[in-house]
Parts: C-alpha cells; structure tokens; sequence
C-alpha cells in the first residue's frame, strides 16, 4: 500500500489496512482459460487419465494383446509420453500461459537436453561397443 493513500485513509479516520471496499486486485487472479486445473474436479479429471493411461498399458502386457514386443513397448512409450504431459497439465499446473511463457520455455530446454544426453549416450555406447570390443575368439588371440 502506498504512503499517499495510508495517509489519505488516516486523514479521513478510515483504518489503513482495514475497513475500506477498494479492491486493487493485486491477490486476485483470474483465470480466462477454459478449465481452471486447480479445482476438485481438475484434479480428479488428472487422476483419473492418468489411471487409464496406466490400466491399459498393463493390459496390454498381461493380456498379452500384442504379438510383437516391439510393438508393446511402442505403445507404452506413447502412453507414458501422453501421461507425463496429463501430469504436468493437470497437477503441475504448467501450459503456455503460466509465468508468462517461462515455465514452458524451461520445460523445452529441459527436453531438449535430455534428448541430447540421451541420443548422445546411446550412439557413444553402440559405436564403443561396435569399434571396441572384438568380434570373435580367433580375435582375441590375435590380439598383441
């Protein structure tokens, strides 16, 4: 609160912090979007997804929908990939309109580093494995 209008609200006998309608708006937030996530029924929405897109991955692992286990673990990587965005949308609260942008920038810097490391990692891995390691027995003996 400013000192203009503390001494105004005491000059006029009105109590500074008490006693007076104006509303500034400074803890009030309104939310435009079209769902707000941080209600009961956001955060049961959340729960729920996310149980689904855990009960039908487990489905098709012990069902054994699948022939392909290739194909299983496909689709489970689909499934996580939907439930890390379920949890960051309806529990953590992050889309493009929160602190301005900047959670959403963070978040993509945070992805891209780790598919970086990731990437990275694995093709350091495969070509050690592939350039380093011998091929057979009869290699290894001709080894100095």
């Amino acid at each position: 609160m400013s000192t203009a209008h503390t001494n105004t609200a005491a000059a006029h006998g009105h109590d500074a912090h008490h006693g007076h309608d104006e509303h500034h708006g400074h803890d009030e937030h309104h939310d435009d979007g079209p769902v707000s996530h941080s209600t009961f029924k956001g955060y049961m929405t959340g729960f729920v997804l996310a149980v689904i897109l855990t009960a039908i991955p487990f489905w098709l692992v012990m069902g054994k929908v699948l022939t392909s286990t290739h194909t299983t673990s496909l689709v489970i990587l689909a499934f996580a990939a939907v439930q890390i965005v379920v949890h960051m949308i309806y529990f953590l609260h992050m889309d493009a309109k929160s602190e301005s942008g900047w959670n959403m920038l963070a978040l993509i810097f945070t992805i891209v580093l780790v598919v970086i490391t990731l990437a990275g990692s694995l093709w350091v891995m495969y070509h050690m494995n592939a350039n380093m390691m011998p091929m057979s027995v009869h290699d290894m003996k001709n080894m100095p």
